[in-house]
This record gives structure tokens, C-alpha cells and sequence, in this order.
């Protein structure tokens, strides 16, 4: 239960983050930044969130760039299917709606589909010694 309230915290953390870099590069930009601020937000959102998982969901205490770059890249592999979701959501709301609202209730839900998948692969692909 405790893993799951983390991982949660962790994933509501990460959506803030990225929710409020696209907020930063759409304020910047406008509209025509769309694109950008769904890239910028995302590689905050992964960035934060790799950290946390690897320290206190998988209590990964390996250290190193040589481990860092191996394990954050296959991080990355497997959220690519899970951005895919999450990007998927939050186009579809926006070019639906064509509102922030819309957007951003898009991208959480694409956020918080994609996390549940996003635990079981990095469990089984990326943190192999994790626990359970």
C-alpha cells in the first residue's frame, strides 16, 4: 500500500511538473508552441520522475553515469509507448476542445493510464531487482 501511495504522489508530481512546463512554453509561445510545450513538458515530467522511481519505488541505490545511462535509457524505452497514450489523450482533447481545460484533462488522463502501464514495464524491464 505504501508503494502504490508513493508511486501515486510521484506520478501526481510529475504531471504538475509537466503540466506547468507546457504552461511556461505556451505563456511564451501561444498556441503555435503547442507542439513544444507537450515535448518540453514531457522530458520534465520523465526526468523527475525517473529520479523518484529509481530511488524510492525501486530503491534502485546503483550509481554511475555507466548505470544511470543504461537504466534511463531503457526508462525511456518503455515510456515511449506510455507518451504515445498520454500524447494521444491530450491531442485528441485539445483538437476536440480547443480549451486548456480540455488539454490538460487530456493529458492527465493519458498521464495516469500511461504510469499504470509505465510501473509494470519498468518493473519487469528496467529495475529487475526491484520489489514487487
Amino acid at each position: 500500500m505504501r508503494l502504490a501511495a508513493l508511486y501515486t504522489a510521484f506520478a501526481v508530481l510529475a504531471i504538475l511538473a509537466n503540466l506547468a512546463a507546457q504552461r511556461l512554453v505556451l505563456a511564451l509561445l501561444g498556441d503555435a508552441g503547442f507542439a513544444l510545450a507537450v515535448l518540453v513538458g514531457t522530458g520534465v515530467g520523465l526526468v523527475l520522475k525517473y529520479l523518484l522511481d529509481k530511488r524510492w519505488i525501486f530503491e534502485d541505490r546503483e550509481t554511475g553515469a555507466r548505470a544511470h545511462s543504461r537504466k534511463f535509457g531503457l526508462y525511456t524505452a518503455m515510456g515511449l509507448v506510455t507518451t504515445a497514450i498520454f500524447w494521444g489523450f491530450e491531442t485528441l482533447a485539445w483538437m476536440t476542445w480547443q480549451t486548456d481545460f480540455a488539454r490538460e484533462a487530456g493529458a492527465v488522463l493519458g498521464l495516469a493510464i500511461g504510469y499504470v502501464v509505465k510501473y509494470r514495464l519498468d518493473r519487469r524491464f528496467t529495475f529487475r531487482t526491484a520489489p514487487a
